[in-house]
This record gives C-alpha cells, structure tokens and sequence, in this order.
C-alpha cells in the first residue's frame, strides 16, 4: 500500500467522521459510494470495507461526547446492537447472492428514499 493511498484513507476516514459524529449516521451513506467512485471498489468490496471499519472503536469518541451531554439511550443502544448484529450478519450473507448492480441500485434507492422524507418532513 503505498504512501498516497495511505493518507487518503486517512483523510476519507476524517471526513466521514466528522460528518458521522455531526449528523449520527454510521458513515456508509458516504464512505460506500467513496469507495466505488475514489478506489474503484466493486459494490461488495465497498460494502465489506465499510463494514470492516466497524470492527474498530470508531464511534467511541462522538458516542462518549453524546452520552456526557446526556444524550444517549444505552439500554435501547445495547438492544439495537444485538439486533444489528444478527441484521448484518444476514444481510451479509444474502448480499454475497446479489449482482453489484442489484446492491448498487439499492442502495441509492434508499438513500434517496431517506433523503426525501429528510427534506419533507418538518
């Protein structure tokens, strides 16, 4: 890996981080199409990569600065966890039988679905 790939996974990491910790989302919305576009990722290469940054503390530090400020629900996080871990572990193994085309299309229908009812609602 070379040097200019290295930095700019830092700087892409940055980037997300700070969006994520502003807005409270985990990142994908942004790092998954980042991955596509930026280093020519395949769908499920992206989506396994963003899923792999999951595995470190990411979300240690904006969580701890939510929860000083007292806005953290832990119990109902704890549950949301497990579920979100037996959801990703499934949607992991169903992703792997879908074309790239199929999760790409997907995936930008949600996000635009999302978007929409964001830019809706008051």
């Amino acid at each position: 890996m070379t040097p200019l790939v290295i930095a700019g996974g830092l700087a892409l990491g940055l980037v997300i981080g700070i969006i994520s910790g502003m807005i409270g989302i985990g990142g994908g919305a942004f790092l998954i199409p980042a991955l596509v576009f930026f280093y020519g990722m395949s769908q499920k290469t992206a989506q396994g990569t963003s899923v792999a940054t999951l595995l470190l503390p990411i979300g240690m530090f904006a969580f701890w600065t939510y929860y000083k400020a007292g806005h953290v629900d832990l119990k109902l996080a704890l549950w949301i966890a497990a579920g979100f871990s037996v959801g990703g572990w499934l949607g992991g193994l169903w992703a792997q039988h879908l074309s790239d085309v199929a999760l790409r299309r997907g995936f930008a229908v949600l996000l635009v679905t999302l978007a929409i009812k964001l830019a809706i609602e008051r």
